[in-house]
């Protein structure tokens, strides 16, 4: 699986982002896809997170602004992100983990290649 990240930005402060992950293989049934960032300084933090169910969850410090959604027939997943802040400001990254033990690379995590979001205040 490989996954091309698309969508960040320079953004002013309330602002929103439609970030975007598109992948090469099969994913949807069968993973947990998941967003993170990671922020100058700090360690990579999970932002939204799917089960293959379709069960999502986002962070506390985003709830009720960013949510994790995706287009099966795109194989696209998206964090659409409002009412941004500077402290959003980080390289976001989108995450594969598969979770059937069916699958050969079962508990393996894909990564794409981070994509820069920038809230100015």
């Amino acid at each position: 699986v490989q996954l091309q990240a698309s969508g960040g930005g320079l953004v002013q402060s309330g602002g929103s982002l439609r970030l975007s992950c598109t992948a090469s293989g099969d994913i949807f049934g069968t993973s947990r896809i998941n967003w993170y960032r990671q922020a100058p300084g700090r360690e990579r933090e999970s932002v939204a997170t799917m089960s293959r169910t379709g069960e999502v969850s986002v962070e506390n410090s985003v709830k009720g602004r960013f949510t994790i959604s995706r287009d099966v027939a795109e194989n696209t997943f998206y964090l659409h992100m409002n009412e941004l802040k500077p402290e959003d400001t980080a390289v976001y990254y989108c995450n594969v983990r598969r979770t059937t033990p069916w699958k050969s690379d079962s508990g393996h995590d894909y990564w794409g290649q981070g994509t820069q979001v920038t809230v100015s205040s």
